[in-house]
């Protein structure tokens, strides 16, 4: 039986992991460590919690001693623990930094210490910076010079660094993969789509950035999650690997297409303030993990997947219902309410 440390498995693409490889690898074990911070959430694996195969830890991965306890447990990690929305980087870069940054090497100097484990860091294309509207053939590489123009992206651009550093200088086995935006059950919604639709489920309007026209590559969680399995089990040591959906959408026509799949007019999006440095566009190379690891994305084609996953929203009202209230509601009011 392989045993794996998963840290952040309580979030949005973490948790989908959790399912992905539990139901197809019968024979692993993982040990899930997550902090249950805003965005975490339990109930997105209450379907695994009488497993054998899972166990669920509440913790901190700034928390040495208990790092280095579950590290001696495990034959490999997979680290998706990190603070991930730009808008809140904008608002308080702090956690960014003690987490995305400061806990990535707290769990690699653990890994040094344990030594004979594999460490796969989970990133994001935004470390690449910002691609020209007016180039559409352009797209990010893994040899794309990191640009990042965020907090939130700065912090995920030195936790990359910092993984790859360890690998060169102390022989550590570390990967880092750079995906584009995903989506699917179980996402935080403050993120564009499910704020979208659990917004039109109750009459609101959907808050559109500036002129809509920033572009996104959009990859479904499981496509993603499929990609990460690979990556663990046969990439190469020392290797990025881009991960990306070959779904290039525009804010408006992502507006547009969650407006007509639920059957509402144009009248339900509120144009607001654009965030500021908002990039303008993201678009991923994904060639090198489909020739060295024969992965290509077979669930994130539109409108199908995106049908799906409103669907799943308008299913699962109890889940997002009660993450709607509270805090969040606060941060809601302070992000879009004077816009």
């Amino acid at each position: 039986m392989r045993s794996i440390l998963v840290t952040g498995g309580s979030g949005f693409i973490g948790s989908n992991f959790l399912h992905f490889v539990l139901a197809r690898r019968p024979d692993w074990r993982i040990v899930n460590l997550d902090s249950l911070s805003y965005s975490g959430n339990r109930e997105n694996h209450a379907g695994l919690e009488g497993d054998p195969r899972f166990r669920f830890v509440h913790g901190d991965i700034n928390d040495r001693a208990l790092v280095d306890e579950l590290m001696r447990e495990c034959e490999a990690v997979v680290h998706f623990a990190a603070e991930s929305h730009v808008d809140r980087s904008i608002l308080d870069p702090r956690p960014f930094i003690e987490t995305n940054v400061l806990g990535t090497q707290t769990l690699l100097e653990s890994l040094r210490r344990a030594g004979g484990r594999r460490f796969l860091h989970v990133s994001t294309d935004e470390v690449y910076g910002s691609l020209p509207l007016g180039d559409p053939e352009s797209r990010f590489s893994e040899e794309t010079p990191l640009n990042p123009h965020s907090p939130y992206s700065a912090s995920k651009a030195a936790s990359d660094m910092i993984a790859l550093s360890y690998q060169h200088t102390f022989g550590l086995d570390v990967l880092v993969t750079r995906c584009s935006n995903n989506f699917g059950p179980y996402q935080f919604p403050e993120k564009v789509i499910p704020l979208f639709v659990t917004n039109l489920i109750d009459g609101e309007p959907v808050p559109l950035y500036g002129d809509g026209l920033n572009v996104r590559d959009w990859l479904h969680v499981e496509d993603h999650c499929e990609a990460l399995l690979a990556v663990l089990e046969r990439g190469k040591g020392g290797r990025v690997y881009n991960i990306g959906g070959s779904n290039e959408r525009s804010n408006l026509e992502l507006t547009h297409l969650v407006l007509d799949i639920m059957g509402r007019g144009r009248e339900m999006i509120r144009p607001v303030a654009d965030r500021p440095g908002h990039d303008r566009r993201y678009a991923i190379d994904a060639r090198r993990i489909r020739s060295e690891l024969g992965w290509a994305p077979s669930r994130s084609a539109w409108p199908q997947a995106l049908a799906a996953t409103i669907q799943w929203y308008v299913d699962n009202e109890r889940w997002w219902r009660r993450i709607k209230s509270g805090e969040y509601r606060t941060y809601y009011a302070l992000q879009y309410g004077a816009r």
